[in-house]
């Protein structure tokens, strides 16, 4: 493991460009999806199917990268999902038919959720080394990095096309994969000392089998960030919908009702670690979790618009901790199978939430659906108290 406080600096700084760099690239994807759409001539079902490709990559590899991170380490697979994730977000703009759409999107998916496994294990692994909660600062840079990638999108769209535009963002992540991943290489892992004991006391090195409970704790907590995760696809693809179509307020608004989710989840990541010192992981979660409830309720059920955008900046800053906390709880009970089991369930929750709201928008109203949000909050701080009670250190 690193000697010395600055080799873990140094880790630390890698890491958090590599978080950084995947919310840039991945924001920069999302903005020239309209445009993409247009290109391929693909009708709205046709491009939501191709879609899912991001997502069969991602829950499929996220599995595999666990088994490759415990036998090639975290450090050397961050890098190689990063050059894949910089070299295949080239691709979209190549495709001429919703089917190639789909087929390139599995590849990006598949390095998307290659390198959220790959690096959430590096982060854990330096969390329980350093003996500071700062996994919420490592969420707080992918934040920042979407938010820059989606602003930079935005102002760029009108004046490079698609090509140009995904083609300089593999460019320039290939850059930073360059630098960062020289520096992240040349650093030690961080083994944390139960792990260092437990692989040693495993035939031929190999990590001794876990338990029956402590694969039902991972679990439990890969279901915490489920609940936090559907919240987080639930604003992101209906939030500007519900401000538009149910309280009348004008497209630019609407469209800045993700934008407070956005910045409120970024700023309560940013101060998580202070947080969690103060409060402790289960205190925060359970704050965490009814100031989101209490804020997607106003923000959902309120006839104001100024109101509903202060419910959802209130939701953001709460869920804000959570998700980060979730996987840094799994990873550090499950190792990289943690993270990955944790990150499959929390993926597939923002996956679940905009087709749920959906439904749930046909069958009752769009604010009815968004009160899910809360519910499913609700249901994350009911778990933590009750794992908090089962024994499990917070």
């Amino acid at each position: 493991m690193p000697g010395t406080r600055d080799d873990l600096t140094r880790l630390r700084i890698a890491l958090t460009a590599f978080f950084a760099l995947d919310g840039f690239v991945f924001a920069g994807w999302v903005v020239r999806i309209p445009a993409i759409k247009e290109q391929t001539g693909a009708s709205a079902s046709a491009l939501g199917l191709a879609l899912l490709g991001v997502s069969a990559g991602a829950v499929v590899t996220m599995t595999l990268t666990g088994r490759l991170v415990r036998r090639y380490g975290s450090h050397p697979v961050t890098v190689a999902c990063a050059v894949l994730l910089c070299l295949s977000i080239a691709l979209p703009p190549l495709t001429h038919s919703a089917l190639a759409l789909g087929a390139v999107l599995l590849v990006f998916g598949s390095a998307y959720g290659g390198i959220n496994v790959a690096f959430n294990s590096a982060a854990v692994d330096l969390v329980a080394v350093l003996g500071r909660p700062i996994m919420p600062s490592f969420h707080a840079a992918f934040s920042l990095g979407g938010m820059v990638g989606a602003g930079l999108g935005g102002l760029v769209a009108g004046s490079l096309s698609p090509t140009r535009h995904l083609l300089a963002l593999t460019v320039t992540g290939l850059l930073v994969t360059l630098v960062a991943g020289r520096a992240l290489l040349r650093c030690e892992p961080a083994v944390p000392p139960d792990r260092a004991s437990e692989e040693a006391s495993g035939r031929d090195g190999a990590p001794r089998r876990r338990g029956r409970r402590t694969r039902r704790l991972v679990v439990t907590f890969g279901l915490i960030a489920l609940c936090t995760a559907y919240g987080e696809g639930a604003m992101a693809d209906w939030g500007a919908l519900h401000l538009e179509q149910d309280l009348d307020a004008s497209p630019g608004l609407a469209a800045a009702g993700y934008s407070c989710f956005a910045l409120a989840m970024t700023v309560g990541r940013l101060t998580g670690t202070t947080l969690l010192e103060r409060l402790g992981r289960t205190a925060t979660v359970v704050a965490g979790g009814t100031t989101a409830a209490a804020g997607m309720l106003l923000g959902s059920l309120t006839p104001s618009v100024w109101a509903a955008l202060f419910g959802f900046a209130i939701t953001g800053l709460g869920l804000a901790n959570i998700f980060p906390v979730a996987i840094e709880r799994a990873g550090a009970l499950g190792g990289p199978s943690g993270v990955a089991t944790a990150s499959t369930l929390g993926y597939g929750g923002m996956l679940l939430g905009p087709p749920a709201i959906g439904f749930m928008a046909d069958w009752f109203s769009l604010p009815a659906a968004l009160t899910s949000v809360a519910v499913l909050a609700a249901v994350a701080v009911l778990v933590a108290v009750a794992t908090r009670r089962a024994g499990v250190p917070g």
